[in-house]
């Protein structure tokens, strides 16, 4: 690392109100993707909080509007939905065309986890699609909006989980040739939406968008719903087959890193970096879950993953 890392005040208890304490976000306009549960709901509540206007862009839009009113009662903020299916092209390119006037804030938070091998109609995929794919289709799409803003700011909520399964396979990223393993792919989505917010950085931050990663920490949300604690337990298995103990975040807390991220002046001016616990990371320590892996970071691979997902996109 070249640089001197972000510190902050905050540790792995601190919770989003803490973060988000003081900040005005008044005039300004967000959008949470998966803002209808787990640490999405706790992101979209702090930043309407602090006075932003916030759009959940949520798969059912019923329970959005559950959420939306939830949130509308604690902070007395109007809260949007609208419909976003991340793993459908068309969905994507229906909310970017829906979208009017500057963006400031966009959250990239929904996911899927550790998933039975399921496929997009295009073969893609799913958790690659879902979590890489339809947010680089996002962003993308709402690049002049980001840009119209001046000093916007894109999360992408990554994972320890990309220290698993040694980054991106460019040879084989659909599982066309190798063994489907559900956490190897999980890790190489999780992977690319580090590598999206270094390339992101540094093809945009010229315009004052400026793109970090971070993992939220452990918490239990419905993002595990294909995941049995015994495989949780399995996976956090030390490679010594000791078992690290695990500090269960709740929702709150686990949504204070992205909103660290997304609107603290503490990290103004700095893109393409990776947080955790509220901190930006250090390399990863090996036998641990903490820290980056360098080939999460690595430039060559980001500018490669970019162009990848743009052909992906257009074929």
């Amino acid at each position: 690392m070249t640089h001197n890392p972000v510190t902050t005040p905050f540790g792995r208890e601190s919770t989003a109100a803490e973060v988000i304490e003081g900040i005005d976000l008044s005039g300004r306009r967000a959008i949470v993707t998966g803002g209808a549960s787990g640490i999405g709901v706790e992101t979209a509540r702090a930043l309407a909080g602090a006075g932003a206007e916030v759009t959940i862009a949520v798969r059912d839009p019923e329970a959005g509007r559950r959420v939306a009113e939830d949130i509308t009662g604690t902070t007395g903020n109007k809260i949007l939905v609208a419909p976003l299916d991340l793993a459908d092209r068309s969905s994507v390119a229906a909310f970017v065309s829906a979208w009017n006037g500057p963006l400031h804030i966009l959250v990239n938070n929904a996911g899927v986890m550790a998933s039975p091998l399921m496929r997009t109609p295009e073969g893609w995929e799913l958790q690659f699609a879902t979590n890489h794919l339809g947010h680089f289709g996002l962003t993308t799409g709402l690049h002049g909006a980001l840009a119209a803003a001046g000093g916007a700011r894109v999360v992408s909520v990554s994972s320890a989980a990309h220290l698993r399964g040694g980054g991106v396979d460019f040879e084989d990223i659909q599982f066309a040739r190798r063994p489907y393993d559900p956490w190897v792919a999980y890790g190489q989505s999780k992977t690319a939406n580090v590598l999206f917010a270094v390339e992101a950085t540094r093809r945009w931050a010229g315009e004052g968008i400026l793109t970090n990663s971070l993992m939220p920490g452990a918490i239990r949300t419905n993002l595990q719903r294909y995941v049995t604690d015994e495989e949780l337990n399995r996976m956090r298995t030390n490679p010594d087959g000791s078992q690290p103990e695990v500090f269960w975040k709740t929702p709150q807390q686990g949504a204070a890193t992205s909103v660290l991220c997304a609107a603290s002046p503490l990290v103004e001016g700095v893109g393409g970096r990776y947080f955790e616990d509220v901190n930006e990371a250090g390399p990863h320590q090996p036998g641990t879950r903490r820290g980056v892996a360098g080939y999460a970071l690595d430039p060559e691979a980001a500018g490669r993953l970019w162009t990848v997902s743009e052909e992906l996109l257009a074929a």
